[in-house]
């Protein structure tokens, strides 16, 4: 590879999806304030977010390519983060029953030597079937989605609670869009096989 590859973050879920690619690659925290600005909308919230901590771990690694990347959940066109509790999982989970909700994910690519960023979103769908409250907890108290913006863990039990899933990319709803993110190497030389 040219230039050694860091992920702008401690995420598991984001950490074992970038190993998918078999490719050597470093994780740091970035530290950034993730406040959205008024009216901003989610796809311009998870693009700037994304940059920002793609550039945020520029300054101590900076002859490296910087993965960064956001995701927010948007139900009944509101913007949702991660429940923390189980009556929140529950709620976020009741607001979603029979509803497609829509999950949108920002990605860069910033080259820390250039200072050039390369951000896109990407948005996956989720078609949820009707939940019943008795469905909703036991879910919740099996799975603890605590963590998981939208109650949910799609690569788990949380399959059973929808109907369809649509979008270009199933990565994109654990939280690191995987053909988009190996579109972006590529223009950067970075061979995935």
């Amino acid at each position: 590879m040219k230039q050694a590859l860091l992920l702008a973050s401690t995420s598991p879920f984001r950490r074992s999806l970038l190993e998918k690619f078999g490719l050597p690659f470093d994780c740091a925290a970035p530290d950034i304030d993730e406040t959205p600005h008024l009216n901003e909308s989610a796809e311009m919230l998870v693009k700037r977010l994304a940059e920002a901590k793609a550039r945020a771990c520029g300054h101590d690694h900076p002859n490296h390519l910087i993965i960064g990347s956001d995701q927010v959940c948007v139900i009944n066109d509101n913007i949702v983060g991660k429940p923390h509790t189980i009556e929140n999982a529950c709620a976020q989970l009741m607001a979603a029953s029979g509803q497609i909700v829509t999950f949108y994910t920002g990605l860069c690519l910033y080259n820390a030597a250039s200072d050039k960023a390369e951000v896109i979103c990407e948005p996956f769908h989720v078609h949820f079937r009707e939940l019943n409250a008795h469905e909703i907890q036991q879910y919740v108290l099996r799975e603890q989605p605590l963590q998981c913006a939208g109650s949910f863990k799609s690569e788990g039990l949380g399959i059973a609670l929808f109907n369809r899933l649509e979008g270009r990319d199933p990565n994109t709803l654990v939280g690191l869009p995987l053909i988009a993110l190996r579109e972006l190497l590529a223009r950067h030389g970075i061979a995935v096989l």
